[in-house]
């Protein structure tokens, strides 16, 4: 039997979806940013998080049974060791443009943190060139955004390494434990685990804590929270004011997914896992209005009310992870909603990708985000319900083959 959230369903709906980000290829290097049709925005530069993310999900898909997969995989390595790659001062540059300009030299800790996700996902899948590749970026990241007297990430360096920004971001940080995790199954090497628990810990078991579960995501130089960073750029699409609800709900999986990987796990884990989900749900979930706002404040009111699809994917993600957790039926109920929604309002049924953004009303808009560009949130909802929690999916994906 097939419905929305179904294994049939979602083996379904994540074909359509790969053949849908296909068409991001581009032959000279890297991934187009794909307008609603598929087609490429030629108006968007070369995104290092795109390119990554891109790799990402090719290299899972190889694992899981699509042939096809491996050479857009190898393509996507390919492009981070010459298109986005430093050669002088190494690491990666976040944007490039089509003609190799670079308009922004500075270093991200978000993008590193996806060239080292998917350079251990594609060294899992055996793909030529990733095991140099997962070989220099976990240096680099160990090296330059690594800072172990915080226990934390560092934002954003210069191009030669040489400055350090005094921004800090939870965001980069989440995306840093996801990557951690991964890098830890592929490489062996417990230290990623290790340093994933310790911005956890700091992040989550302190700030969000501190502040009712709403996770703080901005911090200046010494890590105390700037809550009112950027509050008159309230729907910036990587540093937004506010409260975030769907990252509240990646936390929530992420730290049962490392709980899920530790022999002795802290129960703190689980329990900072449902508190965040139930705060995120408090604050986004309306009985009588589809979708989940990406912001609110620091009293859980919406501010921007626009409905993204990484917000939905994250949260029935979490619900689903919450649900293998613990097997309460709660969780279950939730997952079924946002399935549903998903299948009403997300998924475009002439293409199989995602619509990246909605109103509160269910149209569609375009006030952050433009086109379809990320199958990443996407894939992850269709694909990580079928897989246990630990190992991450670049080792267990292929059972499920």
């Amino acid at each position: 039997m097939s419905y929305p959230g179904s294994v049939a369903w979602r083996h379904r709906a994540r074909r359509k979806l790969l053949a849908f980000a296909r068409r991001s290829l581009r032959p000279e290097g890297g991934f187009y940013w794909l307008d609603d049709t598929g087609g490429p925005d030629r108006d968007k530069v070369l995104e290092l998080w795109i390119n990554a993310r891109m790799t990402y999900v090719f290299s899972l898909a190889y694992l899981a049974g699509d042939d096809k997969a491996l050479e857009l995989a190898t393509h996507g390595v390919r492009a981070l060791a010459t298109v986005f790659h430093d050669d002088v001062n190494g690491g990666w540059y976040d944007r490039v443009g089509f003609d190799g300009d670079v308009p922004d030299r500075a270093k991200g800790c978000y993008g590193h943190a996806f060239v080292l996700l998917a350079a251990s996902s594609a060294k899992a899948a055996g793909v030529e060139g990733a095991e140099e590749l997962l070989t220099e970026a976990a240096l680099v990241h160990s090296q330059r955004f690594w800072d172990p007297d915080e226990g934390r990430c560092v934002e954003e360096l210069s191009e030669d390494w040489s400055h350090v920004d005094a921004y800090r971001g939870a965001n980069s940080n989440m995306h840093s434990v996801e990557a951690y995790l991964f890098a830890a199954d592929v490489t062996g090497d417990d230290i990623w685990r290790r340093r994933a628990l310790a911005i956890c810990e700091r992040i989550i078991g302190i700030h969000a804590r501190a502040h009712d579960w709403r996770i703080p995501e901005h911090y200046d130089h010494d890590w105390t929270p700037v809550p009112t960073y950027n509050e008159d750029q309230p729907a910036d699409p990587f540093r937004p004011f506010g409260a975030t609800p769907g990252h509240a709900f990646e936390w929530s999986r992420l730290l049962l997914q490392l709980a899920a990987g530790m022999e002795d796990p802290r129960p703190w884990l689980g329990e900072a896992a449902e508190a965040l989900f139930a705060r995120a749900v408090d604050d986004a979930v309306s009985d009588d209005q589809p979708g989940l706002p990406y912001t609110t404040d620091w009293h859980g009111e919406a501010i921007v009310e626009e409905r993204f699809h990484w917000v939905m994917a994250e949260a029935v993600l979490a619900a689903e992870a919450l649900h293998t957790w613990s097997a309460k039926p709660v969780y279950a109920g939730l997952a079924e909603r946002w399935w549903n929604e998903i299948d009403e309002h997300y998924i475009d049924p002439d293409t199989g990708a995602w619509h990246h953004e909605m109103s509160p009303g269910m149209q569609l808009t375009s006030r952050t985000w433009r086109g379809k560009p990320d199958a990443y949130h996407a894939f992850n909802a269709l694909t990580l319900p079928d897989l246990p929690l630990a190992p991450s999916a670049a080792l267990s994906i292929g059972a499920d083959a």
